[in-house]
């Protein structure tokens, strides 16, 4: 080996350690969202947004101080298809990040060979038998290897959100067909009942008119009301058949493996504050994700300008070759190589400039796309808290409903014993009582649905063990019959 070699290799270092210098620098991603203090009510101050989708959220869905779905909830994190994809392609993310690390490190390589050949001029038969270790460096010398990482790690972030907002969603989606039908499961004891009431309505119509006290005409019309409700009865099996098989299947089951037993107990509704910090709504993992795909798209900027700078490789390979085994490893069989190679490209028609404007749009569209989260997260806020609102206050007017239909149901069927009315005012009261039940569960099934998607909306839940900040209110308060 020539001493004089690796002197002959300095100024190759010093030139690479000089162009390092010049590294690719993309700028920094400075995306800069206002969230509000506070949802409509005060916007006395604002804050830059924060992302916190990795803060712990806790079983929120034990607002609603239901044991079978808590259960349920764990089933979906544990049996979910849908999460157990996107759980693969997180891990997928990572493993590209592992690979573009992989580039910070020479690549070694070895092989071994053995031939026989008969030379056509000389009409010998030699045997060539050869051995060989090399390896490659391509040093990271404006940073593109970097970026590579930085990219990959920031995709790897937006992946891992994307998880957690996969399983926010099948638990939220969960949670409103769960409350769904138990809804459903109310409205069925509903329609119990009042097939029972019309069947008692009609045996009294049928002997009123045996007494002669009532026509054949009042009877036709309570049988009528009494197969109109249990047709109704009937119907409602096919909305519980269908969310039961829907909750079969976000909990990992086949339908035909999967029963939820019918209860009359309602969950609670829960009670949110109006007064919810912005910080919360920071937590989504939405905008966690939007977040990371700037970062990505911004290192991606910076791997686009590396391609205008040229490419240095540190080789070296070292090996034996001889014509018997025995003198493969001898001195005279040794040889080896040493030497960097740099290599730019000239021209290219103006692929490159293309590539870094690319990368660039892309990047505003990230942008974009994250402050659209930003304000479409606001808008589902704000959206769901006057719901909230609304809707209460919409329950109590419908609980008032309810008690007046009751109300006029008694007075008729009084007069209508005492022969003062005729049977039509007892029909007629008992299908606005009700109509009006059954509007009032329909109502309670929108202020979970509201509920659900509200804390959603927030990041799935918020509070701790100490401090929780929702609660449930009695169910009482929703139903009346």
């Amino acid at each position: 080996m020539n001493p004089t070699a690796p002197s002959r290799l300095l100024p190759v270092a010093a030139l690479a350690l000089l162009l390092g210098a010049c590294a690719a620098t993309p700028p920094e991603p400075a995306v800069k969202i206002a969230m509000p203090a506070a949802y409509t009510q005060a916007q006395d101050g604002w804050q830059p947004a924060q992302p916190l989708a990795a803060m712990p959220r806790g079983a929120w869905w034990s607002v609603f101080d239901d044991p079978v779905l808590s259960t349920l909830e764990q089933q979906v994190a544990q049996h979910n298809q849908s999460l157990a994809a996107q759980l693969a392609a997180y891990e997928q993310a990572q493993a590209a990040v592992a690979q573009a690390q992989a580039a910070y490190f020479p690549a070694v390589t070895a092989g071994a060979s053995a031939s026989r050949a008969r030379s056509a001029s000389v009409g010998t038969v030699g045997n060539s038998v050869s051995a060989s270790l090399g390896a490659s460096w391509e040093p990271d010398l404006w940073g593109k290897v970097r970026l590579q990482v930085q990219a990959g790690q920031a995709a790897a972030a937006a992946s891992a959100a994307t998880l957690a907002g996969t399983q926010l969603s099948l638990q939220s989606t969960l949670a409103t067909s769960y409350l769904q039908l138990r809804t459903v499961d109310a409205q069925i004891q509903l329609a119990r009942d009042t097939v029972a009431a019309y069947q008692r309505a009609l045996q009294l119509t049928e002997n009123r008119y045996k007494a002669g006290v009532d026509t054949a005409a009042d009877v036709a019309q309570a049988r009528t009301q009494l197969l109109q409700a249990q047709t109704s009865l009937t119907d409602l099996g096919v909305s519980r058949a269908q969310l039961q098989n829907a909750i079969a299947v976000l909990v990992g089951k086949a339908p035909a493996d999967f029963t939820l037993p019918a209860t009359s107990a309602l969950p609670g509704v829960p009670a949110i504050p109006a007064g919810i910090p912005a910080q919360l709504l920071q937590r989504r993992t939405d905008l966690a994700a939007a977040q990371a795909q700037v970062a990505a798209a911004n290192a991606q900027i910076g791997v686009a300008q590396t391609a205008w700078f040229p490419n240095l490789t540190l080789s070296a390979q070292g090996g034996s070759q001889a014509s018997r085994i025995a003198e493969l490893f001898s001195a005279p069989s040794l040889f080896w190589s040493l030497g960097p190679q740099l290599a730019a490209t000239l021209f290219d028609g103006g692929l490159r400039r293309a590539q870094v404007q690319s990368s660039e749009a892309a990047y505003r569209q990230a942008v974009a796309n994250y402050r659209q989260s930003a304000l479409t997260a606001l808008q589902q806020v704000e959206n769901n808290l006057a719901a909230q609102g609304i809707l209460t206050q919409e329950a109590q007017q419908q609980a008032e409903v309810v008690q007046a239909a009751q109300v006029q149901l008694r007075l008729a069927e009084n007069q209508y014993k005492a022969g003062t009315a005729p049977y039509l005012n007892v029909l007629t009261a008992q299908t606005t009582l009700t109509t009006a039940r059954n509007a009032q569960l329909t109502l309670l099934n929108r202020r979970y649905a509201a509920a659900v998607a509200l804390i959603q909306a927030l990041g799935g839940g918020w509070g701790n063990e100490n401090t929780p900040a929702i609660g449930p209110l009695p169910a009482a308060s929703s139903t009346a019959r």
